[in-house]
């Protein structure tokens, strides 16, 4: 069974959700045999690369609200982030564009690492105040798991990876995602946003349910080779 999850690293839900669904998917008896994918997903892809605007100046100019009602919105994001075992720094929060991220990604998936990629931006951007658009700190980021220094280096200096983002990006518009974080299963179910735990789990024995199983045809006729050997 595959599970994809359309996310961006400046999207407060989708690691509140990425969280939730990791609880679900270690209580699910078939765990073993779920794929997990992670998709490009671009929040504001004309975002600038350096902003100077702290988050709540963004939210208030964006949404029309005042800065202390952008910070009582970010109040209640941090107690559900903290529900699930997450610290969000809100206040000294580092704005910038995630393309480059999402590249580094595909880079990170090249070398089985997408999952573990993932989860560095998220905490670099929520919980350690890092710039994740600046090269210098992805590429810090990249080499805390792993990943060759050169190659990060030569991968954020040219467009590698731009095809690939962008095409997840379409992926998703053709999905009907409008929003993030989104979790399809199987192509077949289709979850937005951070549920809860249990809500994921649930739909995990759906999907799972759902599988469409193998039907044996066979005879006493059959010739067969098991673990034991060989009948004719």
């Amino acid at each position: 069974m595959k599970v994809e999850i359309w996310s961006d690293v400046a999207c407060p839900f989708c690691y509140i959700g990425k969280r939730s669904f990791e609880e679900a998917l270690s209580n699910f008896s078939n765990n073993e045999q779920v794929e997990v994918e992670y998709r490009s997903f671009e929040l504001d892809p004309k975002a600038p690369k350096d902003i100077q605007q702290d988050v709540y100046d963004m939210l208030a100019a964006k949404y029309g609200m005042s800065r202390d009602k952008a910070k009582e919105m970010n109040q209640n994001v941090s107690r559900m982030a903290e529900m699930v075992g997450l610290k969000m720094e809100f206040d000294t929060m580092v704005l910038t564009n995630t393309f480059d991220a999402h590249r580094l990604t595909h880079l990170a998936e090249k070398h089985g690492k997408r999952s573990e990629m993932t989860e560095q931006l998220f905490k670099a951007y929520f919980t350690d105040s890092k710039h994740v658009g600046d090269h210098e700190e992805l590429t810090d980021l990249a080499e805390a798991i792993g990943l060759n220094k050169q190659e990060v280096l030569d991968v954020l200096t040219s467009s590698a990876y731009s095809t690939e983002v962008r095409a997840e990006e379409r992926d998703a518009q053709q999905l009907g995602v409008n929003g993030v974080p989104f979790f399809v299963i199987n192509r077949k179910l289709g979850i937005s946003g951070a549920q809860s735990a249990d809500y994921f789990l649930n739909a995990l024995k759906q999907a799972w349910a759902e599988e469409p199983k193998l039907t044996i045809l066979t005879n006493e006729d059959g010739s067969v080779c098991k673990d034991d050997g060989c009948s004719v």
